[in-house]
């Protein structure tokens, strides 16, 4: 055998391992050790599945170490959602109004694997249960209603809102949805009754209008009778204290003349100062016809009539 075709046998000497091997090998192994975790979002459930075998316990939000690194995971949301959904509901006069509800609601966590097992993701809930219930309920709900335009009464509304919540949660919690609240954000009647409502509301306010003008009429002729009222009762209290006045007065005049008349020497007294009152007119002339008299009478400006 030549030398070059002598094969060198070194005792416990080993081939190199290729390094494509190293490289398939460590990620194998970073990729089973990713595996092994899992984090859970906020406000989520893990529901894990095994060669598309549901598994029963789900997984609340956070780290969960270690777990089997051939789990496929779906995650849920278990956060409050609100949806909205407008249906046309047909009352007892066989008129259709437009209804606009939100539905609050949350995904019973627990029930995941569930949800997951017999509908599917989130959504699929939604659409599948939620949906089809809200309108179908709306719709049987409105044959209660005897009119279109009792849909505007209070009553109505929590009625509806209540009987709706009620079944909705009835219908929904076993299947994993649970309801919290039914909201009715707006109702639009048929355009006719629209009409005939702004009608009859115009008719009201023009009645509160009349109404509220009658009591000012009302009011300002109780205020002009009391205003009278008062003026009569100010002119009799005048009127009576002038009569007191008057009756004094004629009582003053009375008692005068009859003091006057038993006393001769008042008269003689107001003689005296009516003749001095004359005397101190240049003009007044006195004469005297009986100087015997204790009253002497004035003849006033007589001289002048002779000289005539």
């Amino acid at each position: 055998m030549s030398s070059s075709q002598q094969v060198n046998f070194s005792s416990g000497q080993k081939s190199p391992i290729p390094l494509i091997v190293v490289i398939i090998v460590a990620a194998a192994i970073l990729f089973v050790g990713f595996k092994t975790f899992v984090s859970v979002p906020a406000g989520h459930r893990g529901v894990a599945t095994l060669f598309g075998s549901v598994q029963e316990n789900s997984f609340s939000e956070g780290l969960h170490f270690p777990v089997n690194p051939l789990y496929n995971w779906t995650f849920f949301d278990v956060r409050q959602y609100s949806h909205s959904e407008t249906a046309s509901v047909p009352s007892q006069d066989q008129l259709q109004t437009m209804i606009d509800v939100s539905v609050q609601f949350r995904l019973i966590g627990d029930m995941a694997p569930e949800i997951l097992r017999n509908t599917g993701t989130f959504e699929r809930g939604v659409q599948v249960h939620l949906v089809p219930k809200v309108r179908s309920l709306m719709r049987e709900q409105g044959k209660s209603i005897v009119r279109a335009e009792d849909f505007f009464l209070e009553t109505t509304q929590e009625r509806l809102q209540t009987n709706l919540l009620a079944g909705l949660s009835d219908y929904l919690q076993p299947k994993g949805i649970e309801v919290q609240a039914v909201l009715i954000r707006h109702i639009q009647l048929p355009p006719f009754i629209m009409q005939a409502i702004e009608a009859k509301k115009e008719r009201e306010q023009e009645v509160e209008k009349q109404k509220a003008e009658l009591e000012r009429f009302r009011t300002e002729q109780q205020q002009l009778i009391a205003a009278a009222e008062a003026q009569r009762e100010a002119a009799e209290q005048e009127a009576e204290r002038r009569r007191l006045i008057a009756d004094a007065q004629a009582y003053e005049i009375e008692k005068l003349n009859e003091a006057i008349a038993g006393n001769p020497a008042y008269i003689q007294i107001q003689a005296l100062e009516a003749l001095k009152a004359i005397s101190q007119d240049p003009a007044s002339k006195l004469y005297f016809m009986d100087g015997t008299s204790s009253a002497p009478l004035p003849l006033m400006n007589l001289g002048e009539a002779f000289n005539r």
